[in-house]
């Protein structure tokens, strides 16, 4: 009662956007610019789920994985770019208190989920290699759904823990997010009430998915080299390490701009590049990963022009 009390004190009940910039004339060019970048996301996650759903031979547990990778893109796109885009061509910002938040709970749920998502295809990697024999017995449908049942549900207590932090909250006059979407850490520089435990809280929750996503992802990968590094066949290290290339580019993208974005900023200017690569790993990524996994892969390839072909006839 105590904790609804406080939240009914807070007065804010809308919260305004700056934005990725406040100068006028670049607002109509990001516009176009976000409108091309949502556009190819929505069409390539799609076409990418239907090659996959469609196409039989793509019935196996990697594709099943990238299947998963490509929804939660899919849905990623609309969390905030519609707003976003909005935003480019209206006066004022606004987003209302109940928006804000279920922007950040979608966000959060979405982002981990995609952090695990990443994390099992790195362990389909390494069974995939490392035990090519036992590769369809370890990697069975339950296993496969299993890990991607447990990727959703992490990422929904995580989104759960990220939401409880910003609502306990108490905002009283400032309502101006420095930022072009809701998130927890610039919520928590607006609260009138104290941050300390939402930010502990916060942080504590951020470290956790990637210590346990990078950590199973390193020994991953180290056991792949190994195995690697000990075939005797040239051809097989090759085949081996361009399975791996398209995941290692994600992840790789994913991760580096993600933490570069959630570097504490120290100066204004630290801020604006805090707001680009934020712009990078949530709007770019989720753009560029149909795109890492049809031009490096064959069988995407085959089926897109067996797809067409249907399509033509």
């Amino acid at each position: 009662m105590k904790q609804m009390a406080k939240i009914n004190d807070s007065s804010v009940t809308e919260f305004i956007l700056t934005g990725l910039t406040d100068q006028p004339k670049l607002q109509l060019p990001l516009f176009f610019l976000f409108l091309v970048n949502y556009i190819i996301t929505v069409v390539g996650n799609l076409s990418l789920i239907n090659l996959i759903c469609f196409n039989s031979h793509l019935h196996t547990p990697m594709y099943f994985f990238l299947f998963n990778l490509s929804f939660i893109d899919f849905c990623y796109s609309f969390v905030f770019t519609p707003k976003m885009l909005v935003n480019f061509v209206s006066e004022k910002n606004i987003i209302s208190y109940a928006g804000c938040m279920t922007q950040i709970f979608f966000f959060c749920f979405l982002v981990n989920s995609e952090c695990f998502v990443l994390t099992a295809m790195a362990y389909d990697r390494y069974v995939a290699i490392c035990q090519p024999l036992m590769y369809m017995v370890i990697m069975s449908p339950k296993t496969c759904t299993l890990l991607m049942c447990g990727s959703y549900l992490m990422g929904l207590v995580f989104a759960v823990v990220h939401l409880g932090c910003v609502i306990r909250l108490i905002f009283c006059n400032s309502n101006i997010i420095n930022h072009y979407m809701c998130d927890l850490f610039p919520l928590l520089q607006l609260s009138c009430s104290s941050t300390y435990a939402s930010e502990l809280v916060g942080s504590l929750a951020v470290t956790v998915v990637i210590f346990i996503s990078s950590l199973i992802m390193l020994i991953s990968y180290g056991l792949i080299l190994f195995n690697v590094f000990h075939m005797s066949s040239g051809k097989g290290c090759s085949k081996a390490l361009s399975t791996c290339g398209s995941h290692i580019i994600t992840v790789g993208l994913f991760y580096g701009f993600a933490i570069l974005a959630h570097i504490k900023p120290s100066s204004p200017e630290t801020v604006d590049q805090g707001k680009f690569f934020s712009a990078v790993y949530t709007l770019g990524v989720p753009m560029l990963n149909p795109l890492i996994y049809s031009l490096r892969n064959k069988d995407v390839k085959l089926a897109l022009k067996r797809t067409l072909k249907r399509i033509t006839k």
